[in-house]
């Protein structure tokens, strides 16, 4: 096998643009509202190559899961900062009086978004799956319980997922997304990296986060029922309360799971189990990847190449934000 094969890179869609994490790099592209083409790229090394521990088996999936939710929430409040100042720079927007926000109340109402969709989360995902498994009176029938509850949550997650495909801006980000998944799979193939050659391949990868939360959603109903029976036995039957508390300090053990499967998937992809397992994952990119557009992809491949350090010297307009 190629030494370029052997390198595995992945992203996620942001706001007008791309992210893509390489061996030593992290570079985001976003489309700006003049076309040019602004590239943020910095340096980076996973804390589970600096401490040796961190990077065993089981443990490295939580910690990667850390790390790239904070890389997430950086790369799309850097894209979301790029959006809110086009929206403003709009001839459209010029005519209207600009009411300035202090940095306090900028900070304070960024704060509350969080603490309401974390909320929100909680209450659609953990909460209600489990208290109405338990007004359905499973509560003592511990596999059926986590059976039921676990169904429930995949049902609010792929709900939420679809209804909000449905928004313009949502759907621009799965336009993205799919433009991340063809650049991989053209990567991976040793294809050209243009347009024409990208468009060819798939927008459903199996390494997909999409894949990733649908493997903690399976693997959780297993375990959590596991944990769930020899609680009953030796305390009786929890209840939500308590459930909630121990399977949410299970979730570095659950994640931890998942990353390995996951990564086992991207290795073992024609295994026929592997397959099955890799199913419903696939078949959620159906509604959280879309057909992506020319630039699109354009953007996505200048993101890998960035994150690579391959040369992007044919692409014009780009600006470059070294950290």
């Amino acid at each position: 096998m190629s030494e370029k094969k052997e390198i595995q890179v992945g992203g996620q869609a942001v706001i007008e643009g791309v992210m893509m994490r390489g061996p030593k790099y992290i570079a985001t592209a976003i489309r700006r509202a003049d076309k040019s083409i602004e590239i943020k790229k910095e340096e980076f090394e996973s804390i589970t190559k600096k401490k040796k521990i961190l990077g065993f088996p089981f443990i490295r999936g939580f910690v990667s899961l850390i790390e790239m939710m904070i890389i997430g929430f950086k790369t799309l409040s850097f894209s979301a900062s790029r959006f809110e100042m086009d929206f403003e720079e709009s001839e459209e927007e010029k005519k209207k009086p600009k009411k300035e926000k202090s940095a306090k109340r900028e900070k304070t109402e960024e704060v509350f978004s969080y603490i309401i969709a974390f909320g929100l989360a909680f209450l659609l995902f953990a909460f209600l799956p489990y208290q109405i498994a338990e007004w359905m009176k499973l509560g003592k029938e511990n596999i059926y319980f986590n059976l039921f509850a676990g169904s429930i949550r995949i049902v609010f997650f792929v709900l939420y997922i679809w209804i909000i495909s449905f928004m313009k801006d949502v759907k621009r980000l799965f336009q993205y997304h799919g433009a991340e998944h063809k650049s991989v799979f053209a990567y991976e193939n040793e294809s050209a990296l243009d347009s024409d050659s990208v468009q060819k391949f798939s927008t459903f990868h199996p390494r997909c986060g999409t894949s990733f939360i649908f493997f903690v959603l399976l693997i959780s109903i297993m375990i959590f029922s596991i944990v769930d029976t020899l609680v009953a036995k030796r305390f009786g039957a929890p209840s939500v309360l308590l459930r909630l508390a121990y399977h949410f300090m299970l979730m570095p053990f659950i994640s931890g799971i998942s990353y390995e499967v996951l990564k086992l998937s991207g290795k073992k992809i024609n295994n026929p189990f592997v397959k099955i397992m890799t199913a419903p994952g696939l078949a959620l990119q159906h509604i959280t990847t879309q057909p992506p557009d020319d630039e699109q992809i354009e953007i996505a491949v200048i993101a890998m190449k960035s994150a690579l350090e391959l040369d992007i010297s044919e692409y014009e307009n780009i600006v470059m934000l070294e950290s």
